[in-house]
């Protein structure tokens, strides 16, 4: 036996073994239920036979059993409240084996290579990550996804080598889809594989029950954290968490380690396929986590709150990451590199897949509804300087001027005082008080207007999700949030909300770019690290921003005269608003 069959089989037991301390503590809990109950059959059993007789003994004889009965009706509302509880599933988008054979069959011959189980179903998370995830509590069976233990041609209900209770007691694969767009084939198969190398701890019935343990004592605090609980139902449910509470306090430290050690029972059984390769895709991965923490933050988030989300996130990637590359010179066997087969041809219909992530990522990084609408609409990346960059612009200069209108601040001399002009911003941030004055309250009335309008946005809700993205990535009927609840939306925001400052900021920008583009022959583009763009004769101008600072926060006009005079822009001249 080698040293790694060594360490894995080391590590698998030291998971067995944290998983029994776990159960332990299930059982100690369960004997402490029954115990009052045992008691009182002694005493009971003990009257029976004529001994402990007297009104003494009658009275704690009924005394234990009223604390028995207490104590098993209790126990009976915990374990009713665990096993009703519903354990948190990410959101996903689900992939069924007919969208993408060729991925299906890669992750089974994977299986096969590392001798584990195989994962009962493929799922999409936006986000730069893979993991296993169960889903065999009852209410978490549904939605497509084909079990992938069975044989290529196998019906769902049968196929060689599997049983369909086999299937779905294996644990759901989820892929970060922007590694579907970004790695090469086998770079994916060799990221994947500790991932789906984790599916063989989890057959164990000690760490499968020890986390089912665990995951129902989770379900029952967030349940019973839920808000809206009468007093009625409340009550019990925040009794139940509380004996929750105490039991995941003692099994903790125990989880953890039995995590770890799954964790490392699959790194080393996965050094057995594609090591070296995985190495060298391990440098990939933070290379899109970087890429894609960008793209949503600087490109998407600006398309989200426009009232668009755009329908190509994956694909975007890409570009952001080529140019990341550029950049920082990474480039080096990049363009080799780009030439072998990318992962996501192993879908049969990428865009469908990338429009279902697409629409989940606004919703859990953004919150908007889950169906397309008038104020809820996809954008491609040839639309989104128009659609997106100069609706922005020209949006948040026209909620600008009716800022100033509120304010009464006169409009600036021109001939016509009629219409709007960068000018009028310009003195009035410039004027008696800058910054302190005509600044604040400037900013106070945006902040106030934006808060207003984000109010009146289209409320998240159920729905059909993206148009024509069919059953193989998600249905009409499925809504990959409804395991999360009626909670509130985003999940997961990505940026704390701006500062009232940060907004004036933004929106006199808009309003010189407006200018630039009206007056000086400017036009909006998307640069693909840092979202909407000023493009000046074709090249984008990133050299906007201190000039805007120096106004708003100093009162001094100057930088940003300077600025204007070199690219051409006439600040008295009307600017077009939306």
């Amino acid at each position: 036996m080698s040293g790694t069959d060594v360490g894995e089989e080391l590590g698998a037991r030291a998971a067995q073994a944290r998983a029994l301390a776990l159960l332990r503590i299930r059982s100690r809990a369960l004997a402490v239920a029954i115990l009052p109950a045992a008691v009182a059959v002694v005493l009971f059993a003990a009257d029976a036979q004529g001994h402990l007789a007297g009104p003494a003994w009658d009275a704690v004889r009924w005394t234990v059993l009223g604390v028995a009965v207490l104590v098993l009706l209790v126990s009976v509302l915990v374990a009713v409240a665990v096993a009703r509880a519903r354990p948190a599933m990410s959101p996903t988008v689900p992939v069924a084996e007919e969208g993408a054979p060729d991925l299906y069959r890669l992750v089974r011959d994977l299986a096969d290579r590392l001798d584990v189980p195989a994962p009962s179903a493929i799922a999409l998370t936006p986000d730069c990550d893979s993991w296993l995830e169960d889903r065999t509590h009852r209410a978490l069976r549904k939605g497509p996804g084909a079990a992938l233990r069975k044989g290529p041609g196998a019906s769902p209900e049968k196929g060689p080598g599997a049983s369909a209770e086999g299937a779905d007691t294996a644990p759901v694969l989820v892929i970060g889809s922007p590694f579907l767009w970004w790695m090469r084939v086998a770079e994916l198969r060799a990221v994947l594989a500790p991932v789906v190398a984790g599916t063989g701890p989890s057959a164990h019935p000690d760490i499968a029950a020890a986390r089912r343990f665990v995951r129902g004592l989770d379900a029952v605090i967030a349940d019973a954290a839920a808000p809206g609980r009468g007093p009625v139902r409340g009550a019990p449910l925040a009794f139940a968490g509380w004996v929750a509470r105490l039991l995941l306090r003692a099994c903790r430290d125990h989880a953890a380690e039995m995590e770890r050690c799954v964790a490392a029972a699959a790194s080393l059984r996965a050094q057995t396929v594609d090591y070296g390769l995985r190495i060298a895709a391990q440098e990939q991965v933070g290379l899109a986590y970087a890429g894609w923490d960008r793209l949503l933050t600087r490109v998407a988030l600006p398309a989200w709150r426009m009232g668009r989300w755009p329908s190509r996130l994956d694909a975007g990637v890409v570009s952001a990451l080529t140019e990341l590359s550029r950049r920082d010179r990474l480039a080096d066997g990049f363009a080799l590199r780009l030439g072998e087969r990318p992962a996501c041809d192993l879908l049969e219909q990428p865009g469908a897949a990338d429009e279902a992530a697409s629409l989940l990522a606004a919703r859990l990084f953004h919150g908007g509804p889950a169906e397309s609408g008038p104020g809820w609409a996809p954008v491609d990346w040839q639309q989104y300087p128009d659609e997106v960059v100069d609706r922005k612009w020209r949006s948040e200069a026209a909620r600008l001027h009716r800022v100033l209108d509120t304010l009464g601040v006169p409009r600036a001399s021109a001939a016509d005082p009629a219409v709007p002009t960068l000018a009028r911003v310009m003195e009035h941030l410039s004027g008696p008080g800058g910054p302190e004055g005509p600044g604040e309250a400037l900013a106070a009335g945006i902040g106030a207007a934006v808060a207003r309008e984000e109010a009146g946005a289209p409320a998240p809700g159920g729905g059909q999700g993206a148009g024509g993205q069919g059953q193989a990535f998600g249905g009409p009927a499925d809504d990959p949030l409804d395991a999360w609840g009626p909670g509130p939306l985003p999940l997961f925001p990505l940026q704390p909300p701006r500062t009232g400052t940060e907004l004036l900021v933004d929106h006199v920008a808009a309003m010189v770019c407006c200018a630039a583009v009206d007056t000086a022959g400017a036009a909006p583009g998307l640069d693909w690290l840092d979202g909407p763009a000023l493009l000046v004769g074709g090249t984008r101008r990133a050299d906007l921003a201190d000039p805007v600072l120096s106004l708003v926060e100093d009162g001094d006009p100057d930088p940003l005269l300077a600025w204007l005079a070199e690219v051409g822009v006439r600040s008295d001249k009307p600017v077009r608003l939306v």
